[in-house]
């Protein structure tokens, strides 16, 4: 298994199981680095999809009670399992990432700190889920992967930005069942 992508590179590999046990792996070294519980750590993203050809980077969701309680000492922790905080501004997350080199190119692992039991939190686990279930839906992401990689091998925001209608039409759903259930525990 080769992990890491260089600063902006976008290459896929096909799937391994190597990925899970790397996944776990890494989650023991968090836990015993941070003392977080094993409930707040979850396996992200496409290498957390059966069969899903993806990103050799193994996306990591951690969720904690409250984003702006995250503090120096949390963040030292972190760096003792070899996660750095990155300068990366998303909404509701912070991201770090472990590198494969000392000079930070090479990037392997993220982690994504968002608020646990939240709507990201739900959102991301729901994504993941739903491609695991849904054998379509790993196709038709799969082949928006693929057309991106047919016009260019980098850009790493310009990648995501192309996979976007797709994520969002899939988290979408999740509301549309949550609305469909609260609908029938009325009947």
């Amino acid at each position: 298994m080769r992990l890491g992508l260089k600063r902006d590179e976008v290459r896929l590999e096909s799937y391994t199981s190597e990925w899970e046990a790397e996944f776990n792996s890494v989650k023991r070294e968090i836990q015993a680095c941070t003392g977080l519980d094993a409930h707040h750590i979850e396996h992200i993203g496409s290498t957390a999809i059966k069969g899903m050809t993806a990103k050799p980077i193994v996306d990591i969701m951690i969720g904690i009670d409250a984003l702006q309680d995250v503090d120096k000492p949390l963040l030292t922790k972190f760096t003792g399992a070899g996660f750095l905080r990155l300068k990366v501004e998303r909404p509701g997350e912070i991201v770090l990432a472990k590198f494969a080199d000392d000079i930070c190119e090479v990037k392997t692992h993220f982690i994504h700190l968002v608020e646990y039991q939240q709507d990201l939190w739900h959102n991301l686990l729901f994504f993941r889920n739903y491609l695991n279930d849904n054998a379509d839906a790993r196709q038709q992401y799969l082949a928006i992967k693929q057309e991106y990689l047919t016009t260019s091998s980098s850009g790493i925001k310009a990648y995501t930005d192309f996979k976007e209608s797709f994520v969002k039409e899939i988290i979408a759903k999740r509301m549309e069942y949550a609305h469909s259930e609260e609908i029938e525990s009325r009947n």
